[in-house]
Parts: structure tokens; sequence; C-alpha cells
């Protein structure tokens, strides 16, 4: 089965990225939201990269 990068229906608190990232690396969310987290606080860009993910990355089709 090939993997696809979705954002998260069951794992979200603003959009779903950070749970999309975590299920398709299979690591626990809190890890990824932290890592944007520090991210966001090094230099600001993390907000900027967040809002980019949040317009790429697809919902997961609901069958």
């Amino acid at each position: 089965m090939k993997k696809r990068l979705y954002k998260s229906i069951d794992n979200r608190m603003i959009d779903g990225v950070c749970g999309g990232i975590a299920e398709y690396f299979d690591i626990d969310p809190t890890l990824v939201r932290l890592g944007w987290v520090l991210f966001c606080a090094l230099g600001g860009s993390g907000i900027i990269a967040y809002i980019i993910a949040a317009i790429i990355i697809p919902r997961r089709p609901e069958f």
C-alpha cells in the first residue's frame, strides 16, 4: 500500500497538519507539535511553514 500524507481527522488541534505528519511517520503527535513550537520560537518561520502546509496538504477523502 502506498503511503500518503493527509491532514489528520482524529488528531487535530488547529487544522490537522501536525497530526497528519505524525500519522505519516508513525510517531506521537505531541512530538510533532513540540517541534513546530520550537521551529516557531527559533525564527518565526514556523508560522509561515504551518500556513503553507495547511494549504498544500490535502484532507483525507471521506468514503
